[in-house]
């Protein structure tokens, strides 16, 4: 859409603006609750944006080559709410008279999956630009495969709105960093740059130079002083589009809470209502009538709503170009169409190794390493890297490319020692729909990424976490790099799927159950050192039960011993030593509390007899939560405290991981039954 030309129309764009704003005041008014300053400040950016620069089909917010938008911070979400109803998508003035209420469409912070034309959940600062870095990369990589000289079939761009509280976040300073390394041209974030955060003036806490530290990562940085200019903030978003090597950074000069006489410029308008009267006062300021609430003038509705006609206009040229494409190179489109909608090949597994108990032990993280390399000839999605520990994770994909700037069709990602930027930009990459990300660092730095993987947890999305190192038996490296409470940890986060194999082969079964999961976060937790291969016919694919019996006595068991990952191996050995003094003892192997709990009632007392009260736990982190398992009566061979530096057979003997100690604390228990 070109920019208005004559007064009539400036007027029109002007009450365009100021219809996101009173739509702001008067949503969060009603609501008695929310944040009118950013929505207010940045109503002109967002006019622009979804109005004349954005690509962007109303009645189809899943068209795959849409221009992403990401609000990375959450807290304005009445700015998006505005412009999703305001363009046409299936928001409606109703919703947004609900704000904030139980069961609307529009929630306190933009929701993934739960308002259309939400593309990611936003909220926790920081995290909506590591997953528009995520998107951007989606889309290079997307549009490296699949598009020919003559076809742009993957072509569009990511934009991402943040502010002084997202920038202070140490994620987007990692993700920032990646992004200006790896050259992505199609990103560009518009920094809200209005100095105020809620406890006050920025300069309380915040005083760096952001375009300089924007320039040092390799961005273009672009400037427009007055955040109410239409034309300066057209020309600064074309001129990002323009540049082609650099991700973007428009600094854009705002006023917060923009029109509040007596609010504006003040930490007052960031985080809490207005008031009725200083609404009415900034209406008044605005031109607006001060006595209507929600009004939407026909003349402005309508003038947005041209967003549905310019929506399937694109999409239908894309679709002739698409068509095009497919006729000519029909593999790459169907390749392309797998891609997107995650189908996964036929005979995807075919590929997967079977160990043998006579190869010898083997490290569930190598395990992984086989099965992932494995997966990725057959499912051409599978993308991902580690946290620079790619050599100990075991997630490098041999014989294939990285994803570097000019390289952009490689399927390994060097995400740099950024925990956390690496978890939010999976999301990212897993949003943008085509790519299927996982990603590796240590189980103990899962507190790093927890945040990441929070959200991915509340999006439900079916990213893949490597997490090796999964106990004391680190070793030498010492209680710095030893997990005791992550696991318990990330079994207490909801919609995570927490697996901890027991061999090779359980790992192999652990990663066919991950590719299958579509609906949460995965993790893998895997040993450092090497363990013994199970007989296949003891374990084979019944990782999908989550729990289930490994290897059981004759009758009726004295004592049931449950364990999880390594620590199985010592519940085994335990059950033997037990048996020469005529104690029964049934092994539970439970690699998924999450997976078991999802069994019937009728299995799980098959596998843990509700009679044998006798029951004790084996496992190389913190007690907390095997109570459900154990009951009152029963005990946890455990953590209670840090780990220590020394070999890790010495760590694991000394905190009491030995087949011994089970056997000694099983008899114990029974004695004092």
């Amino acid at each position: 859409m070109d920019s208005p030309k004559t007064d009539q129309d400036h007027i029109l764009s002007q009450c365009c603006v100021n219809t996101i704003r009173t739509l702001a005041m008067d949503a969060i008014q009603k609501a008695n609750s929310g944040h009118p300053g950013a929505p207010m400040g940045l109503a002109p950016l967002g006019y622009v944006l979804w109005t004349r620069v954005m690509q962007h089909n109303p009645k189809n917010p899943d068209w795959p080559n849409r221009d992403r938008f990401v609000l990375s911070g959450g807290h304005a979400s009445m700015l998006l709410y505005s412009l999703l109803y305001l363009t046409g998508y299936d928001v409606t003035l109703d919703d947004l008279k609900a704000f904030r209420q139980w069961g609307s469409k529009t929630p306190g912070h933009p929701e993934y999956g739960h308002t259309p034309g939400v593309e990611t959940t936003t909220g926790p600062l920081g995290q909506g630009l590591a997953n528009a870095v995520g998107m951007a990369m989606a889309e290079r990589h997307l549009a490296a495969r699949y598009n020919r000289p003559e076809y742009a079939i993957v072509d569009h761009y990511t934009y991402a709105v943040c502010g002084d509280g997202d920038l202070m976040e140490g994620v987007a300073s990692e993700a920032a960093s990646l992004a200006g390394h790896l050259g992505l041209g199609r990103l560009i974030c518009i920094y809200d740059d209005n100095d105020i955060s809620i406890e006050g003036h920025t300069d309380i806490a915040f005083t760096e130079d952001v375009a300089k530290r924007f320039e040092a990562y390799h961005w273009q940085v672009l400037q427009v002083a007055d955040g109410n200019d239409l034309a300066a903030i057209e020309q600064a978003l074309n001129a990002a589009k323009a540049e082609t090597g650099r991700p973007s950074l428009i600094v854009l000069k705002t006023h917060i809470a923009y029109g509040s006489p007596n609010k504006q410029d003040s930490a007052d308008a960031h985080g809490a209502p207005l008031g009725e009267e200083e609404v009415c006062l900034a209406k008044g300021f605005l031109g607006c009538d001060k006595d209507q609430h929600f009004c939407v003038p026909q003349n402005v509705l309508d003038h947005y709503r041209l967003a549905v006609e310019r929506g399937r206009e694109a999409e239908a040229a894309w679709q002739t170009r698409y068509d095009a494409f497919r006729r000519e190179h029909p593999q790459a489109a169907d390749e392309w169409v797998n891609a997107i909608t995650g189908f996964l090949p036929r005979g995807w597994d075919e590929d997967l190794l079977t160990f043998r108990p006579e190869d010898g032990s083997v490290a569930t993280r190598a395990a992984s390493g086989k099965a992932l390399n494995a997966l990725a000839k057959r499912i051409p999605t599978l993308m991902g890297g580690s946290a620079d520990l790619a050599p100990s994770n075991k997630t490098f994909l041999e014989g294939l490319p990285v994803f570097q700037k000019g390289a952009y069709e490689g399927r390994n990602i060097r995400f740099g020692v950024r925990e956390h930027a690496m978890g939010a930009i999976m999301s990212g990459l897993f949003l943008h729909g085509g790519i299927r990300p996982y990603g590796g660092t240590f189980l103990v730095f899962a507190d790093y990424l927890r945040p990441a993987l929070r959200v991915a947890a509340l999006m439900k999305l079916p990213v893949i976490y490597v997490m090796t190192h999964d106990s004391v038996a680190v070793g030498e490296d010492g209680p710095t790099h030893q997990p005791v409470e992550q696991i318990a940890s990330l079994r207490a986060m909801p919609d995570v799927l927490v697996l901890r194999p027991c061999d090779a082969n359980e790992t192999v079964d652990a990663w066919i159950q991950a590719v299958r999961t579509n609906n949460r976060p995965v993790v893998l937790a895997l040993s450092r050192q090497k363990l013994p291969v199970l007989d296949r016919k003891q374990t084979g694919g019944r990782l999908s039960r989550g729990g289930y019996v490994l290897s059981d006595c004759d009758g009726t068991p004295d004592i049931l011993l449950i364990a999880t990952g390594a620590e199985v191996h010592q519940a085994l050995a335990a059950q033997k030593l037990l048996a020469e003094k005529k104690i029964a003892a049934r092994v539970v192997n439970m690699p998924s509390w999450e997976l078991f709990e999802k069994n019937s009632d009728a299995y799980k007392q098959e596998v843990l007899p509700p009679q044998v009260t006798a029951r004790l736990a084996v496992e190389a982190g913190v007690p907390m939560g095997w109570e459900r398992y154990v009951g009152s009566a029963g005990r946890v061979v455990g953590m209670n405290g840090f780990g220590a530096s020394a070999p890790g057979g010495t760590v694991l003997k000394n905190f009491g991981f030995t087949a011994e100690n089970v056997a000694a604390q099983a008899e114990e228990m029974l004695k004092n039954l």
